[in-house]
């Protein structure tokens, strides 16, 4: 990534139980991305960068492999050629540490995070680094991806002992697990401002020697004060707090700190964060007369297409890179994440709904189209991740953007055809220049290039309106619409022949989920089978792969095997809280978009599987793992943050909600109850962290709608009601077929669906709230203006 930050990791020898874990606020939190850090000194240094990594495969014919040869993760797998002696994380290293009376030295990542390829590149694989981790430390490396739960346990002890986060994360542990040292990357070596990765083990060594019994006294010491900080609890709580003033305060929040020039939340680094996309529009739907509601559109609104018209997008191959490094949306950090991807086609399909502009829809099918293309599996599934780097030209040393950045003489080179009709003498190269800012000297700024490696290099950005474009050379609008799309796809013709992005080939359980929800989600409302049926195979492909039919568990992780086949680790990564939340989520929007209860059915079924394995029957709320999954770690934490992706917690209270209103189940409203209740504090004290939390308050304190159409679900009447219903924004209902069989699982579910009849044997609707039931409607226009009041 690009442009500098500066952070800081406090001493070495006596970690302390830091302030306490410190919201990180409208998506800048140590999820979101990877950072740079040393242990004893401040130290300035770039927040991303245009580094290179080796490929291990080159490696491999003239070095011997570690342990983690034998792993299927693509991270892991990038560090199997390491001189050091890795181990994957298990009870192996454990038991090692334990006899040789070593510290572990874990390391943590994931397979497209640019400051992991530094670290890999510049420490892990010199030799004398590597002799000193495998002689003096057990070491272990983590793939985030697959152990969420190792991840923010390890990495709420680095927040709490240090000023900041992020990844590669390398903690100090003792043998029973417990961490007395932490911080991100080390350079390797020492700087006038820095500590280099080869002193800090020095000293560590050192301390475990001569200062043993002290660092374990502070890492019992450190371990016990996190303990206390993280309980979430109902404690003497009976009841969540108010909706209206969380909804108040979470508004203002970000009310004060909106950009309103550009969008967003932030000066730099801006992140996209779905989730408070989604609670401006909750919180406008809930004050569509006020001032403040119409604020909170248009805040969202602004934001989404500032985001769409930047560089943060990828114009000519579409999809969203993982965030912009400068408050304008212009150069991003050029990693693209399934998840990114399946929260922000909702969000688009969302302002689509909302303001009926085909601006929004139009990125919305983009980004699905971008994932049907590069980031799907011929079984169903979707892949974690493109990464940022790759080789400008083969055989070169991968580049941050290299696939992604362009000169004006490439673009002129691919558009040299005149364009007839302007004004001026015009090729087409000139006119997609012009409209993306493209210059000779390129369009990214010294401080975001401090070793000057992009000169000349260009990041497409929308630079005008269509129509300021169109007037400056005289043409008609729609004829400008048709050069630039032509223009685009030429040059998409010609990246192609680029060397291509890592492809992170994982397939996660939760982030397909997500990506469920996207299709699914903007299928229904543009009414195009075509993308429900990407929501349908990617429901098929978890369940026939990703799913344990005799336990109704989860797994975590699947991988893309030789020859399009599905490969799974030995023994298998089960599910994590997130994993069934995302899910049940998706298949809860796939049920709404298809209407086949069968999916519903496995989300009833995945959630009752969740309550036994994370459920807190003692505090309330969801615990992030399974506690025999997690035996070991000093911490069993329950995730208070919706940041880049939305709080496992946030999403179950709203997925309870939804299931008692299909099937009247008491037992999951008690619950949902209980969790808002758990997390009132974490709510009360800073709401912002938690929007969609919130949001679920607020839906919670308000009546949820059951939309239900009766009606033969081939039938043309029956799909225009449906299609009614999923062309307005109501974040706060069900939407229920009954086509009019007792037997079916829905009216066994809610026995009032059997006294719904259709009226005069046509498509019928009814709106039910508190147990009660409108008029029917037989016309959609009626129903679009009963579900608008």
């Amino acid at each position: 990534m690009l442009g500098t930050r500066a952070w800081r990791c406090r001493g070495l020898s006596l970690p302390r139980a830091g302030p306490g874990l410190v919201a990180r606020l409208r998506g800048s939190s140590p999820r979101d991305k990877d950072r740079s850090v040393t242990v004893g000194g401040s130290v300035s240094m770039p927040a991303g960068g245009k580094g290179s990594r080796t490929n291990c495969s080159q490696s491999a014919p003239q070095k011997t492999p570690n342990s983690l040869i034998h792993e299927k993760s693509p991270y892991l797998l990038q560090h199997a050629y390491n001189p050091v002696d890795w181990y994957p994380w298990g009870q192996e290293a454990f038991d090692k540490a334990r006899k040789e009376n070593k510290p572990i030295f874990l390391s943590v990542g994931y397979s497209t995070c640019h400051w992991c390829h530094m670290m890999e590149e510049e420490s892990f694989q010199n030799e004398e680094i590597g002799r000193l981790l495998s002689e003096d430390f057990v070491s272990v490396k983590v793939d985030r991806e697959e152990r969420p739960d190792v991840d923010k346990v390890y990495m709420t002890f680095v927040q709490a002992t240090s000023s900041g986060g992020g990844w590669p994360m390398n903690v100090w542990l003792t043998p029973n697990l417990r961490p007395f040292v932490g911080g991100t990357y080390f350079p390797p070596e020492d700087g006038l401002t820095r500590v280099g990765f080869r002193t800090v083990l020095l000293r560590i060594r050192e301390q475990w020697k001569q200062n043993k019994n002290t660092l374990l006294e502070n890492s019992q010491r450190v371990t016990t004060a996190l303990l206390a900080r993280s309980e979430i609890s109902m404690g003497d709580r009976q009841l969540p707090p108010s909706a209206a003033t969380m909804n108040s305060r979470c508004f203002q929040q970000l009310d004060e700190g909106y950009d309103e020039e550009y969008g967003g939340f932030a000066e730099a680094p801006k992140f996209p964060t779905p989730v408070i996309l989604s609670f401006l529009f909750s919180y406008w739907l809930g004050h569509r007369l006020t001032q403040d509601g119409s604020r909170a559109q248009q805040m969202a609104l602004h934001t989404l297409k500032m985001m769409a018209n930047g560089g943060i997008r990828d114009h000519v191959g579409q999809g969203f890179h993982r965030y912009s490094t400068d408050r304008q949306w212009h150069v991003p950090h050029f990693e693209k994440m399934l998840y990114d991807q399946a929260q922000l086609a909702v969000a688009y399909t969302q302002a689509f709904q909302i303001s009926g502009d085909g601006f929004y829809s139009d990125v919305a099918k983009g980004i699905l189209q971008y994932v049907a293309r590069s980031l799907s599996h011929r079984s169903g599934g979707f892949y974690s991740a493109e990464d940022a780097d790759s080789p400008p030209e083969r055989g070169m040393r991968p580049k941050e953007g290299a696939f992604y950045l362009w000169t004006v003489k490439e673009v002129q080179q691919l558009l040299p055809d005149h364009v007839p009709g302007a004004t001026e003498p015009l090729t087409s190269g000139q006119l997609l220049l012009k409209h993306y800012g493209l210059t000779e000297a390129g369009n990214i700024s010294p401080s975001q290039d401090p070793k000057g490696e992009l000169q000349g290099q260009n990041v497409l950005t929308v630079r005008y309106s269509l129509e300021l474009t169109a007037a400056r050379f005289g043409l008609d609008v729609e004829a400008v619409q048709t050069l630039l799309d032509t223009g685009l796809e030429k040059l998409f013709q010609a990246r192609k022949h680029r060397p291509k992005p890592h492809l992170d080939s994982k397939m996660l359980a939760a982030w397909n989920g997500l990506m469920v929800s996207g299709f699914a989600v903007t299928g229904a409302v543009l009414g195009q089978e075509r993308l429900i049926n990407y929501a349908i195979n990617g429901a098929k492909f978890l369940k026939r792969h990703m799913f344990d039919v005799a336990s109704g568990r989860l797994m975590r992780t699947c991988y893309a095997g030789s020859g399009g086949t599905v490969e799974h680790s030995n023994p298998p990564c089960w599910g994590f809280l997130e994993d069934y939340a995302f899910v049940v989520r998706g298949l809860l929007d796939l049920y709404e978009a298809s209407q086949e209860s069968a999916w519903l059915e496995w989300a009833l079924r995945l959630q009752d599987t969740q309550d036994r394995l994370f459920w807190d029957s003692r505090g309330g709320g969801y615990f992030c793992s399974e506690a025999e999954l997690g035996a070991g770690l000093p911490l069993r934490l329950k995730d208070d943050q919706d940041g880049a992706e939305p709080s496992a917690n946030s999403v179950s209270a709203h997925n309870l909600l939804r299931l008692h209103g299909f099937t009247g189940h008491k037992d999951w409203m008690d619950k949902c109850v209980c969790l808002l209740t758990a997390f009132s504090e974490r709510m009360r004290r800073v709401p912002v962290a938690l929007p969609e939390m919130v949001r679920a308050l607020s839906a919670h304190q308000q009546t949820l709608k059951q939309i239900v159409i009766c009606g033969d679900p081939q039938a043309k009447d029956t799909k225009a009601l449906l299609q009614c219903v999923h062309s307005i924004y109501i974040p706060n209902k069900v939407l229920i077929l009954a086509d009019g069989d007792p037997s079916s699982f829905l009216s066994r579910q809610l026995p009032f669906l059997s006294t719904l009849r259709r009226l005069e044997d046509r498509a019928t609707a009814y709106v039910c709230e508190n147990q009660a039931c409108s008029m029917p409607i037989t016309e959609p226009c009626e129903l679009r203006k009963l579900l608008h009041q």
